[in-house]
This record gives C-alpha cells, structure tokens and sequence, in this order.
C-alpha cells in the first residue's frame, strides 16, 4: 500500500479543511510546488490534487498550480475539484495530470463519465465517492444524496472503472482513525478494485489497518501537515513498500 500525499488548493496556495468546511481552512504553504518537492523528496511517487475553488466554481480554477507541479516534479498527478465538462478534463490533462477524479460528476452526468472511461481509458479516470453516513455527498460535501455506496460504486465497476477513492467526510481532517467498517465492506463487495482510503488518517498504526483491510493506497493530508506523520516517517514507509 502507497501513501498519496493530499494537497487542497484556495487562492493558488495549500490549505487544508476540516470535514470539508470551507469555513474552517488552515493555511499550509504559499507555494504548493514547493511542498510537492518535499513529497517527492520523501519518496513519493503520487499527488492527489484538489481544486477547491474549482469544486465551488464547478469548473477548473488553479489550473496554473497543477502546470507548475507538473513541470518542476515527477509526481503522478490525479486532479480533481471542477473537472464538470470536456473542457475541464482536457484542460485537467493538458497541464499534466495523469488522472482526474470524478466525483459529483459521476452523479450529475453519469454518462459523461462513462464516455470519459470509453475515450481515455478506465487507468486514467478515478470515480471519487464522498461518503456521509453511508450515502454520496456531492457538490463539496454541501448535499447527500440517497445514493448507497456499494451500489454506486459496482455502477462504475460493471462501465471499467478500476480505481476508486473514496472519503468518509465525517474521518476527514479530524486525526481520529479512518473509516475502518466502510473500507471492510467495500474492499469486501468489490475485491477488483483498486481502493485508496481518505480520511482520518492519523499515525502508522492508521496506515497498518488500512493495509490490511486491502486498500491498495491511503491519502494522507493533514496528518502530514501537523507533523503527527512525518516526511521522514513517509519516507521509510514508502523505501518499505518498494
């Protein structure tokens, strides 16, 4: 299992949310191709980058900030945050990204995604599950639908898709252990699929459970920025797994 630095952007700078709130941000770097660099200098490989104005603006804002990551790093890039047209997606891969996330769309326009999956290719296209008491939240966690998670999950599995992240929204930001249950019963019902855990991480310990339920990967956000795992720590995990 892989660690996947998180990276939420505002204003083109690194910021951090708790449970999503927009209200509550904590600001962690100017310059977000700065922090990537320490990512990739502690071994890692991947980026998971969000955009969060282009979330509220539903389309792509900080795409500059993925173009400068892209270009002065090796970090394989999975975009999300406004990726809502074919526009965005294009844009998304033009400045770098080698996947992009879908999560609202993946509700709103269902057939958008699948079309996306037919035309790049299932290695390209995340399907991001946003958790709230077992259902969907979309929209920047702003609505919950009455979509169950299993079942929107196998919806994709049976249109390709392969790689799946999903987040329960109540573990996010909180440093309080991830959302074990929900990882067991998704790993569970959808063994073929590539899982990466978000949320709640919060030490080793965190990461040894998620490994072990089978999660092929875990995003790790906060627990970095406030030093409860550190660079040093992500760095001899990530000499372990390879």
């Amino acid at each position: 299992m892989i660690i996947i630095p998180a990276m939420d952007i505002i204003d083109g700078k690194c910021v951090r949310l708790t449970q999503g709130d927009f209200s509550k941000k904590t600001l962690y770097a100017e310059d977000p191709t700065e922090m990537a660099k320490c990512f990739e200098d502690a071994g890692c490989t991947r980026l998971h980058l969000v955009d969060l104005d282009g979330a509220k603006a539903k389309h792509i804002v900080n795409h500059k900030v993925l173009e400068s990551i892209a270009k002065h790093t090796q970090l394989q890039i999975d975009f999300g945050g406004g990726v809502k047209s074919d526009t965005d997606i294009t844009m998304a891969f033009d400045c770098g990204a080698q996947q992009i996330t879908a999560g609202s769309i993946a509700v709103s326009k269902p057939e958008k995604v699948k079309e996306w999956i037919r035309r790049y290719g299932a290695e390209r296209i995340i399907l991001g599950a946003d958790v709230k008491n077992g259902n969907i939240a979309v929209s920047g966690w702003q609505e919950t639908t009455s979509l169950e998670v299993v079942a929107f999950v196998e919806l994709y599995v049976q249109h390709g898709i392969q790689h799946v992240i999903c987040t329960d929204i109540s573990k996010d930001g909180m440093l309080q252990g991830p959302a074990r249950l929900l990882y067991e019963k998704l790993s569970s019902a959808l063994p073929e699929i590539q899982l990466t855990a978000s949320g709640g991480v919060s030490s080793l310990t965190d990461l040894r459970l998620l490994q072990q339920i089978g999660c092929s990967a875990a995003i790790v956000g906060k627990a970095i920025y406030e030093g409860s795992i550190t660079l040093s720590e992500v760095e001899k995990w990530n000499t372990d797994v390879n």
